[in-house]
This record gives C-alpha cells, sequence and structure tokens, in this order.
C-alpha cells in the first residue's frame, strides 16, 4: 500500500520526462499569460491515452444508465477506478506539480472536478454530450460555486439565482476565482432555485452552461501571486435562459443538491494532498542535492547540523504526504468516504507544502531566491493550496464538526 506498483512507476516517468521535455519551457510564457494552458492539456491527455483509457470507461456508463443497469455508487466507480488503479491519476497530478501546481490544477479541475461530476451525477444524454468530451479533454470545463460574497459561506451567502420559467429556468449572478474560466467550454454552475421563498429556504441546484450562450460573459484572466499558469477569471450570467436538459441529473434534489455538492467539494479537496505531494518531493530532490555540493567555510553545506535538520523537516513532511495520498487512493479504490480525514488531510498537506517550499528556499539562501531554480514558484503556487477548496482554517471546523457531529453550515 505505501509503494507504488509498477504501473505507476512507469506512469510517473514518462510524465516527468514529458514535463521536462514540453511543459518546463512553456512555463515562461504560462505565467505572463501570453499563452493558455488549454491546448497543451488537452495534448498531453492524448499522448498518455487519458482519453481513450477514460473514454471507454465513460461510454460504459452511458450504456448501463440506458439499459437501466448502473447501481448505486456506479459513477464514482468509473471515474476513480477507470485505470483500474486510483493510485495513477494521483502520481500524475503529482509529476505535473513538481514543475506547475497551477497546470494541474486547471487539468484536475477539468477532468476530475467538472468530468467526475457529470459522469456521477448527469443523466445518460448530459453525460455523452458533456462529461464525456470533458472526461476525455476533448472540452474544457470550469466549476463554479464561488461568489464575491461567497466564499466560506457558500451556501448562506450565495446570490445567483436560477427563476423557473415556463419549462425551464432564467440563470442571473455571477461567480469569481473560477480556475479555467478564461477557456472553459463548459461551466456547471451552481444556483438556488428561487420561487419567491426565504433565501435560507431556496435549495441548490447546478447547472450545466455552455460558452457562447446568450447572457454569457467572461472577465479577464486575474493577476495573482502564484497559479499564474492557470488562468482564473470572474463569470457572469445575465439572465441566461435554460432548459430542463441543462439542469444536473435531469431534475432538482431539493436539500439533496447541497450534499452534491459537499460531494464535489471532497472531491476537489482529495486532489489537493496529490499537489502538496509534488511540491514537498521537488522541494526536498532539489535541497538534498543542493546540499550536497553547495561548499562553504570548506566543506558541503550539508555537513552542517542546521541544514541536516532542514533536510530532515522536509523528509518527514514529504513521507507524510505521500502516505496521505497513498490512503486517499485506496479510500478510492475501495469506495470507502471519509470525509473528516479527507478535510482534516487537505488543511494539513497544504501547510506542509507552504512550510516545505519555505524551508527550500532558506536551504538554496538567494539562489532559491531567484526564479530560474523554480522554487520560488512553488512557494507562491503553494499559497493557494492554503485558500482554494475551502480554507485552513474551514477545511478544520468541518472535520471538527463531522467528528463531533455539530450541524455544518459551512463548506
Amino acid at each position: 500500500m505505501f509503494q507504488l506498483d509498477e504501473q505507476s512507476q512507469m506512469i510517473a516517468g514518462v510524465i516527468r520526462q514529458w514535463c521536462q521535455s514540453t511543459l518546463v519551457p512553456r512555463i515562461p510564457a504560462l505565467e505572463a499569460g501570453t499563452e493558455m494552458p488549454f491546448d497543451l492539456m488537452k495534448k498531453m491527455a492524448k499522448a498518455f491515452g487519458f482519453d481513450a483509457m477514460l473514454g471507454g470507461a465513460v461510454k460504459k456508463r452511458i450504456a448501463k444508465l440506458r439499459s437501466g443497469d448502473a447501481p448505486p455508487g456506479d459513477g464514482e466507480k468509473t471515474m476513480s477506478q477507470a485505470s483500474g488503479n486510483p493510485m495513477m491519476m494521483h502520481v500524475v497530478v503529482k509529476e505535473l506539480s513538481r514543475v506547475s501546481p497551477g497546470f494541474a490544477m486547471g487539468f484536475g479541475v477539468s477532468i476530475g472536478l467538472v468530468g467526475g461530476a457529470l459522469v456521477t451525477k448527469g443523466t445518460a444524454d448530459q453525460i455523452e454530450k458533456y462529461g464525456l468530451p470533458i472526461s476525455t479533454m476533448q472540452q474544457i470545463g470550469a466549476w463554479c460555486l464561488t461568489e464575491p460574497n461567497a466564499g466560506s459561506d457558500a451556501f448562506g451567502s450565495m446570490r445567483t439565482t436560477a427563476k423557473p420559467v415556463g419549462d425551464g429556468y432564467v440563470l442571473s449572478g455571477s461567480k469569481t476565482f473560477i480556475t479555467n474560466g478564461p477557456g472553459a467550454d463548459v461551466f456547471l454552475v451552481y444556483a438556488k432555485i428561487d420561487r419567491g421563498e426565504p433565501e435560507a429556504d431556496r435549495p441548490v441546484a447546478t447547472f450545466i452552461v455552455e460558452r457562447g450562450m446568450e447572457g454569457v460573459t467572461v472577465g479577464p484572466p486575474f493577476k495573482k501571486m502564484g497559479m499564474r499558469d492557470s488562468p482564473t477569471s470572474e463569470v457572469f450570467f445575465d439572465d441566461v435562459k435554460l432548459g430542463v436538459e441543462h439542469l444536473l441529473g435531469g431534475k432538482e434534489k431539493g436539500k439533496a443538491g447541497r450534499s452534491d455538492t459537499k460531494e464535489s467539494l471532497g472531491s476537489e479537496r482529495s486532489g489537493v494532498p496529490s499537489m502538496a505531494w509534488g511540491i514537498i518531493e521537488r522541494c526536498y530532490d532539489a535541497s538534498l542535492a543542493y546540499v550536497r555540493e553547495r561548499r562553504q567555510f570548506g566543506r558541503a553545506i550539508g555537513e552542517f547540523q542546521a541544514v541536516q535538520l532542514k533536510i530532515t523537516d522536509l523528509f518527514l513532511k514529504l513521507r507524510t504526504v505521500e502516505n496521505i495520498v497513498f490512503r486517499l487512493a485506496w479510500m478510492q479504490q475501495n469506495g470507502v468516504k471519509d470525509m473528516p480525514y479527507i478535510n482534516a488531510s487537505k488543511a494539513m498537506s497544504a501547510q506542509l507544502a507552504v512550510d516545505a517550499a519555505l524551508i527550500a528556499i532558506q536551504i538554496h539562501g538567494g539562489y532559491g531566491y531567484m526564479e530560474e531554480l523554480g522554487i520560488e514558484k512553488l512557494a507562491r503556487d503553494s499559497k493557494l493550496l492554503e485558500l482554494g477548496a475551502g480554507t485552513t482554517d474551514i477545511n478544520l471546523l468541518a472535520c471538527a464538526r463531522q467528528l463531533i457531529g455539530v450541524t455544518d453550515t459551512e463548506r
């Protein structure tokens, strides 16, 4: 359980080679915003057969739904077990995150978060029209929950509404900090159904919105501290007319709509430790090599106890997060849902990644502060892991509430 099998090791090696030859040279342009990462994501998926592997599993899911032979939980298994090895996708995200956590995040949001929600919760027609092209990276997806005034209090402060009109809905509102927003083909939008009841009583539903629909506009990419190679923007919905076919699952779910959203949040948070794993592993590998080679005062700096303690600290952080990811993969393989663990491990992994990046910079001294080594980028990028998918405080509070049994009103 705590060692990569031969298949995962092979995937890791191939992805690492691709990152060095193809992704790393593109990072300056991606960070500057002169290039978008979406075409490169699609090429990567095709090059490594992700499109064929996931496409086959999704098509089987569609056939099961249409024949009435899709048992409960089948959707989750479709995505997590498509390769027969849930650890494989964690390894892919880890390897991408060693050099570009932003690229890994955009890829994961599209194929895992949006594609996963569509395949898990969508009707057969919705999966065929939207889930299949997103899961195979023919199209790019964006997940739209956060609003300008609705972050941690995602449900209570949500102002985006869908008013029932005739046989459909009229969607109005805006979303912010949307990963892949500038290039997404499909947006999964979370909104409150407004039939005139008090806001607190309005159910939450998920709508499938396509780029190019009348009333849909996307803001320019934000300028950010980190994750600059992951284009992020606002998305606006001005009286967008939607049919029932755009309602995820084809029908309203009442209070269960919020539960579906929290399941997606669990999926999003499960991906953060893999990103942290990649960041910490790169920091450890680079630091270990540096302290063996860098000489001061007539000897390698790795001979000094202060430096040795820092290396040991990085090693412990690496193994801690690595073990977290192995358990998450085991949970996916066995259909185990442990939200307290997911929330707590996301919070811990994010904190350890930030700490590791800063330690690596300290070990490298002035060189670590320079862009050319790429470690300062990991420090900038890692901070978002403590903010996105729920802040660290919200993650820990959610874990505590679930353990104690207190009603969870936050994300």
